[in-house]
């Protein structure tokens, strides 16, 4: 009965997931939002004139205790050039050198971020204005078929000027026409007070 689960177990196919072994240590995963938020706490922190006065102000110290301190309390020998300062100084440098790093991906990313969406408002910036465009361009067409203030006072005004000569003429005409001597001589009708002729 053993060898056939074991042979089951070799036969499963490459659909079968496989079984997570089992770790000694837990991994660590530690958050990577709080993570990277203190890491660009910090690069932030090393980039200041502060970073720069505590780090010299340290050095300084450093040099001067294990330089002029009691020969039983120093630490670090001037004989042999400070090699412990030497190494914490390196080991700051080691460890500032990732946490930068891991700041500037941070902002790479955010800057990824705020440039695809300014690309998305871009683009609906520009869809909006060819939108604008046809319609104002459908008004544009729409307008020639309908007549405009301007066009109609410049109407009224030809029909005005039209009337006028028509009346201007009416008169030049009615001044040369003269009555001839044959409807001169004929007699006048006599006109009622109520405008009725009277026959």
């Amino acid at each position: 009965m053993a060898e056939k689960t074991d042979r089951k177990l070799k036969v499963a196919g490459l659909d079968t997931p496989r079984e997570s072994r089992s770790r000694l240590l837990t991994r660590l995963r530690p958050n990577p939002d709080a993570f990277g938020h203190a890491t660009e706490n910090f690069a932030r922190f090393m980039g200041t004139p502060q970073f720069l006065m505590w780090m010299s102000v340290f050095c300084v110290v450093w040099l001067a205790w294990n330089t002029f301190g009691p020969d039983s309390l120093r630490f670090d020998s001037a004989a042999l050039g400070f090699t412990a300062l030497t190494l914490m100084l390196s080991l700051q440098a080691s460890y500032a050198a990732p946490l930068l790093l891991l700041a500037q991906n941070r902002q790479d990313d955010r800057d990824k971020v705020s440039l695809q969406q300014d690309r998305q408002r871009a683009e609906r910036n520009l869809a909006d204005t060819e939108y604008l465009t046809r319609e104002l361009a459908a008004l544009r067409i729409a307008i020639r078929e309908v007549a405009t203030r301007d066009f109609v006072r410049s109407e009224l005004r030809s029909v005005l000027e039209e009337l006028l000569d028509d009346e201007s003429g009416d008169e030049r005409r009615r001044s040369r026409r003269r009555p001839s001597d044959a409807t001169a001589a004929l007699p006048k009708l006599p006109q009622a007070q109520n405008g009725a002729q009277e026959y």
